[in-house]
């Protein structure tokens, strides 16, 4: 018997559709009543970066459930790998506030957050253990 099936999507899609809501939401709040203090740039971000991260949510469980992996993703992989792209997202906005933001750079901040992942997926891949035969062929 085969237990090493991906968790169900249900979770994913109810989560990612709340974050969504809730970032997309406050976005929407944010910028129809509030005034641009310090205070509400960083709320900005917390939001931007729970709003794309709710959008990817649901695309990464597909993506890792598409091209599987040994170990297979679990569900702190799949959430971490949503996260990149909120991060990137507000950096992109960072850099873009500072007038610094240039093809290029976006380029080089994507391939550096995939390098990462990359090497973190390596890393857990270098720990994983198979189970154990049972002896049973």
């Amino acid at each position: 018997m085969d237990t090493s099936k991906p968790s169900a999507f249900a979770p994913y899609l109810f989560t990612g559709i709340g974050m969504a809501v809730a970032g997309w939401g406050g976005l929407f709040l944010l910028f129809n009543l509030s005034l641009p203090f310090l205070g509400y740039r960083w709320l900005f971000f917390v939001l931007l970066t729970l709003a794309l991260a709710g959008l990817a949510l649901p695309a990464a469980y597909f993506f890792n459930l598409r091209f599987p992996s040994k170990p297979l993703a679990g569900p702190n992989v799949i959430v971490r790998q949503a996260l990149w792209l909120g991060v990137y997202g507000d950096l992109l906005a960072w850099f873009q506030l500072g007038r610094l933001l240039t093809p290029v750079l976006a380029v080089f901040l994507a391939a550096g957050l995939i390098l990462i992942e990359i090497l973190l997926r390596l890393n857990e891949r270098s720990r994983f253990k198979p189970p154990a035969d049972d002896g049973d062929e």
